[in-house]
């Protein structure tokens, strides 16, 4: 592992990825041995939006290392309002070993990564999700026994979970498919670096608006929620607009005998996904939730523990660093 943080898999190379899902599943497999990997060792977890999964997870993660979580929520901390994000990120790094955030902002985690001399992990940016897509992949392994050459069928929004997805579809050798609705496409600019990242691993990058298409001999079948978190407003329009994307009986029928039914969570039965599915023996949701903790579990000991890179050095105040350009390819705006 080169990488001094997690902001986006794209940054990852192809075995800095499989690093991180072998070592996941050596953690899973012997919890024990890995009890004191983060020793006296602290997370700052920053919350600009409320989580079941992305909280127990770090935070569970972090005890079970042999380490100590603080959460840190919107009264607790306002980045960029109340403070300045490299004030925080400077305040921080003095007292803690590693910044875990789960932000509105893209913007805020990479510039949270430029400032800090300590590891930073994106928890959730409304571009990008890159640690639940590994926690999908490393369920897509334990079931199917692989991910190279697995088709991966998502459909619905196309969001930070499905730009993570294609990310690390396209690092393992995935065939990725993506079906949207009109205007709710995925980005152009993350498309088309996971195809480039897809050309290196014999995986592919599919996006289009025919479900069908989609879904037709899919190893796995993916949705998430309609409308996410600060798109209440227009949950109604949503509704309407995505309707015929909802994952079926009908839909998981035209996928490959076996096929897998994987949701981020939470999840709206009635809407994206019918209460038939999820509670189906297809449905590996709950597996998939908990493979955040060891997914996580592994980023942790590998950004933080012994053998974690050498910590960097602070830009100056107002300068960025000169690594930061590796970094670039990760600093997409938020389409929402």
């Amino acid at each position: 592992m080169t990488q001094t943080d997690l902001i986006s898999i794209h940054d990852l190379s192809p075995d800095e990825v499989e690093e991180i899902l072998a070592l996941a599943v050596r953690i899973k497999q012997d919890p024990a041995r890995h009890r004191t990997a983060l020793a006296h060792q602290t997370l700052a977890m920053i919350f600009e939006k409320p989580s079941l999964r992305t909280r127990v997870s770090f935070e569970a993660g972090m005890t079970q290392l042999g380490g100590h979580a603080i959460y840190l929520g919107p009264s607790d901390i306002s980045m960029g309002k109340r403070e300045s994000v490299p004030d925080i990120a400077r305040t921080l790094e003095g007292m803690a070993d590693g910044i875990m955030a789960r932000t509105f902002s893209h913007r805020a985690i990479v510039d949270l990564a430029r400032h800090a001399s300590i590891p930073v992990i994106n928890g959730l940016s409304d571009f990008l999700h890159p640690c639940q897509a590994l926690a999908d992949f490393l369920t897509i392994r334990e079931r199917l026994g692989r991910t190279k050459g697995v088709t991966v069928a998502y459909v619905g929004d196309g969001n930070n979970v499905a730009h993570s997805l294609m990310y690390a579809g396209a690092k393992l050798g995935a065939r990725v498919r993506v079906a949207t609705p009109e205007k709710y496409e995925p980005s152009a600019e993350v498309v088309a670096n996971a195809r480039q990242d897809a050309r290196l691993t014999g995986g592919s990058i599919e996006v289009g608006r025919d479900l069908q298409a989609a879904v037709a001999g899919a190893d796995v079948i993916y949705t998430d929620t309609w409308a996410s978190m600060g798109q209440e407003a227009e949950h109604d329009a949503r509704v309407a607009v995505f309707r015929p994307f909802q994952v079926n009986a009908a839909v998981m029928r035209q996928a490959a005998k076996g096929a897998l039914f994987m949701h981020c969570l939470p999840a709206h039965r009635g809407e994206e996904v019918t209460g038939e599915v999820i509670e189906s023996a297809a449905s590996v949701v709950f597996p998939q939730a908990t493979n955040r903790l060891h997914a996580q579990k592994a980023v942790l000991v590998l950004l933080m523990g012994e053998r974690r890179p050498a910590r960097r050095t602070r830009p100056a105040a107002g300068r960025g660093r000169s690594a930061a350009g590796r970094r670039k390819r990760s600093g997409g705006r938020s389409r929402r």
